[in-house]
């Protein structure tokens, strides 16, 4: 067979004799007298795709991509045939990566363009999802490490490929590669026929570069492309083939807003790991997205990196020496000696070569451990148990009599701090509780989550009483001022509601915010509200007026946490960028920068009388810092998962951290 490549043609399939086409009397043709086509695969409205055979390659399969319309010399068009021959040769430095078609030939014949590029066999993702339903996380991982790796070469070409979509990625079966081989997965059809149409097209309507539903705002509207762009594309790639549902029939309900809420649409749990890297993707503006494929990168690699374990084969003398180390802990006198003996013998240089590699193995991350690897298990008090998930959030009442937590598994929980007992569970939220708060009296919890609602419960009975709707986002942050009569809700829909916590009305809402609030917190006057966004700017607004008073900027990611000191005169804000910064709140100014975090710095919170902040990190590592010399006193380890939340008790002895890894610690406060 042969086919007509008049784009036009209803019916191009011909017998391989003919010379003209039976259906439009096109001339049947091979393209430099060598490209067969065969059929077409693929029509993108201004470009053709086909199937093609490779004469002087004993027919070897390739693909033929025609780009219309055919040239009639106006200034436009010779813009086009200047741009073409500029793409082209990108796309041929791009063919050079195994996992991008090879770019065979580019030319101009009967006054039509053409390209011509290695076929690759396989199924695209859009054809799996149709055949196998909704992608598995783990899958989904292994789809983004492999695109991303790819498009880190793309991007390091200065080149943004423009329309990624499950339909434009393909799965090159293991036997096309050889029996030794996995699968691949290949990025085809780079943006070059509509960046084509868009000059040609230019004068006569506005032209969107990209697919409907993958395309980003900034494509969508001003033709404008960044590597932030791609990986918008690549995140509503992800969530298509997590879902099942395409990201276009959202768009024509919501437009952009759909991404506040894509959580709602999974038809399976994820990680909430991997919600943080779509919600970092998903973004409708570019500037509050990864702004680099490194930086996805990063934060998959590192919670995909196996944690430090001891070594599993040990010798005798090593194990004697964990043994010790273990009796260590149930002997303080002993401990106490030790640490002193353990720096006076290193600092006569007595500790031999084979015990500094052992150290080495088993503590590689702490150089210093006879100090600051005891407190870990000196200062854990207790593990409470019994969350089924992530805790996100936790409050200690007034008296230090009860701790209460939010988590993932949709409960609020209230324990007996002193005992470390379960006292009750609240069950009410239909979905994740991101934030609680009990009030200064002590008799009430307000809790938020991703069910848009803030719930008021009575601490003591445990009874539902008010039920706070408004909100058309998740509930991502609740603050309770210090006299008790306002309530202050932070969320997704990019708004913060100012509530009467007595009679549960609303009092106002607060606009402005161009990104989604993570956090807010009230002074202990009650005078002044701070929010912090899914941006990078930390808000000052007078609580009784609503007025903003000041914006403050500084941070290079997303601001998740924030606290202020009891004096009222200092606000500690945290972010994704891994660091803390310490502003004077009087006049809005940066006073300090805390660093030392590896990776998200999520949590904080600080001691009664002022003097120790404590940061608890992505890393599972809670830090604690002396705010008079600015220097870290110690770090705690225990966690298995993210530290998503800290507390210390009113009466500043007890420190209390939730994780991802559903349980919560108490600990003693250095």
């Amino acid at each position: 067979m042969i086919c007509c490549l008049n784009p036009d043609c209803q019916n191009p399939i011909n017998p391989d004799d003919n010379q003209f086409c039976q259906s439009c009397g096109n001339k049947l043709v091979l393209l430099k007298n060598r490209y067969r086509p065969i059929r077409p695969i693929g029509d993108g409205g201004f470009s053709k795709t086909y199937l093609a055979e490779d004469r002087d390659k004993l027919d070897e399969h390739c693909v033929i991509k025609q780009l219309a319309p055919q040239l009639e010399g106006t200034k436009a068009l010779k813009k086009a045939r200047e741009l073409f021959e500029q793409e082209a040769k990108q796309l041929q430095r791009l063919g050079q990566h195994p996992q991008i078609p090879t770019l065979l030939a580019y030319f101009e014949e009967d006054q039509r363009l053409y390209l011509l590029q290695e076929y690759i066999e396989g199924k695209t993702l859009e054809q799996e999802l149709a055949e196998a339903g909704p992608f598995s996380e783990d899958k989904i991982r292994d789809l983004l490490f492999e695109l991303l790796t790819i498009l880190k070469f793309v991007h390091q070409q200065k080149v943004i490929h423009r329309d990624i979509k499950p339909g434009n990625i393909i799965r090159r079966p293991a036997s096309a590669q050889g029996s030794e081989k996995k699968s691949q997965l290949v990025l085809i059809d780079f943006g070059i026929a509509k960046q084509l149409r868009a000059t040609v097209m230019a004068n006569i309507t506005g032209t969107t570069i990209g697919s409907f539903g993958y395309v980003p705002m900034e494509q969508m509207e001003g033709g404008k492309a960044y590597a932030a762009s791609d990986l918008y594309s690549l995140g509503t790639t992800c969530f298509h083939l997590l879902t099942n549902v395409h990201p276009w029939d959202l768009w024509k309900k919501q437009g952009y807003r759909w991404v506040n809420s894509w959580r709602k649409h999974l038809k399976q749990p994820v990680s909430e790991q991997l919600w943080w890297i779509m919600d970092r993707l998903l973004p409708e503006s570019y500037q509050h997205r990864y702004q680099s494929v490194d930086q996805v990168l990063e934060v998959l690699e590192l919670q995909s990196a196996p944690s430090a374990n001891p070594s599993q084969s040990t010798s005798k003398y090593h194990e004697s020496f964990l043994n010790f180390l273990t009796s260590l802990r149930q002997n303080d006198q002993l401990k106490k000696q030790v640490m002193m003996g353990g720096v006076y013998l290193l600092s006569l240089g007595l500790i031999t070569q084979g015990y500094g590699y052992f150290r080495y193995q088993t503590f590689p991350s702490n150089l210093s451990f006879l100090i600051a690897g005891f407190p870990s298990s000196t200062y854990l008090k207790t593990t409470l148990n019994g969350h089924s998930n992530s805790v996100r959030s936790i409050a200690v009442s007034p008296d230090s009599n009860y701790l209460v937590s939010g988590s993932n598994d949709h409960t609020v929980k209230i324990w007996n701090l002193p005992k470390g007992e379960l006292v009750r569970t609240l069950n009410g939220h239909d979905g994740n509780v991101y934030s609680v708060a009990i009030t200064p009296d002590g008799e009430n919890i307000a809790s938020g989550g991703d069910d848009n609602t803030i719930k008021i419960w009575n601490l003591k009975r445990g009874q539902l009483k008010k039920n706070l709707t408004g909100h058309q986002g998740f509930i991502s942050s609740v603050a309770i001022s210090s006299d008790g009569k306002t309530l202050v809700s932070g969320s997704y829909d990019q708004t913060i509601k100012v509530w009467n916590l007595h009679t549960g009305k609303l009092k106002q809402t607060l606009t402005g915010e161009t990104n989604w609030v993570s956090s807010v917190v009230i002074s202990p006057d009650g005078k002044t509200l701070v929010s912090g966004n899914g941006g990078n700017t930390i808000r000052i607004w007078d609580l009784d007026t609503g007025n903003l008073k000041k914006t403050l900027t500084g941070h290079k990611d997303s601001v998740v946490s924030l606290i202020i000191s009891p004096d009222g005169k200092t606000l500690f804000s945290s972010s994704l960028d891994r660091n803390i910064k310490i502003w004077d709140l009087t006049i809005g100014e940066l006073k300090n920068t805390l660093t030392g975090h590896i990776y998200y710095v999520h949590s904080l919170a600080i001691s009664p009388d002022g003097k120790t902040l404590v940061s608890g990190s992505a890393k599972n590592t809670i830090k604690v810092w002396d705010l008079e010399t600015w220097e870290l006193k110690t770090t705690l380890t225990g966690h298995t998962n993210w530290v998503s939340s800290l507390a210390i008790s009113p009466d500043g002895k007890t420190l209390i951290s939730g994780s991802r890894d559903d349980s919560i610690k108490v600990w003693k406060l250095p």
